[in-house]
């Protein structure tokens, strides 16, 4: 993909509290810079698809999986035998280092989940409806049932997302509360509103849905890696 007359990689964010976590790998993929996404979402994904790919192959030779994002309260557990997308469920989690989950976002928020000591990791898509439905406890409660997840060892990371003064529900607190009350104790929030950052993020709201989306992205690190080789 060409910015600005140059081959480069997208803008990708990584968030403190992850980069402390020896096993795992992570990106937030923000807005590519004079990519004109003016346009539906579907359209807006297509256009945005080369500097999406140059960001998952940093992650090496890994499957993505992908949900549909309903905005409902249903978690997938995915391999590389999954299919590429999951349908009917806005959370992903899995244990398969060969796996690279991601989550679109344009106001909602992303929320990544890391347990370091089962070696498994969950990816959240969690908007107004998904957290009245408390799509994160759901997460917590599928990594727990299928991996013997602890959820006070869990590490949890709130991406950007739409805040008060540009929305009415402050979800990103709610979605923090929810968290806590599922007994996740290392809860972080990047504490980043994407409306009021339009050079930076996309925002549904403030640009009326014609507008693209930021990737989530979360891996666990292959064995080679761990040990100190490339991932």
């Amino acid at each position: 993909m060409l910015f600005g007359g140059q081959d480069a990689s997208p803008p990708i964010e990584h968030f403190p509290a992850l980069d402390a976590l020896e096993d795992v790998l992570h990106g937030f993929v923000v807005r590519v810079p004079g990519l004109d996404v003016r346009t539906n979402r579907e359209m807006a994904l297509r256009k945005l698809d080369a500097s999406h790919e140059i960001a998952r192959r940093t992650f090496g030779a890994r499957q993505v999986r992908l949900a549909e994002q309903v905005h409902g309260d249903s978690v997938a557990v995915v391999t590389v035998e999954s299919a590429a997308k999951s349908t009917l469920v806005d959370a992903l989690i899995t244990r398969d280092r060969d796996v690279l989950l991601g989550i679109y976002v344009a106001d909602c928020c992303a929320v990544f989940l890391v347990d370091p000591h089962q070696n498994a990791i969950g990816l959240v898509h969690s908007g107004k409806k998904g957290t009245e439905l408390n799509i994160v406890s759901a997460a917590v409660l599928k990594m727990t049932t299928a991996f013997g997840t602890d959820p006070g060892d869990l590490v949890a990371q709130l991406s950007p997302c739409i805040r008060p003064p540009h929305y009415e529900v402050d979800f990103a607190a709610d979605i923090a509360r929810s968290l806590k009350r599922s007994g996740v104790k290392s809860v972080f929030d990047s504490g980043k509103d994407t409306a009021a950052d339009l050079g930076r993020y996309y925002s549904y709201r403030m640009e009326k849905g014609r507008t693209g989306r930021m990737l989530a992205l979360l891996a666990l690190k292959s064995s080679g890696s761990r040990m100190g080789g490339s991932a």
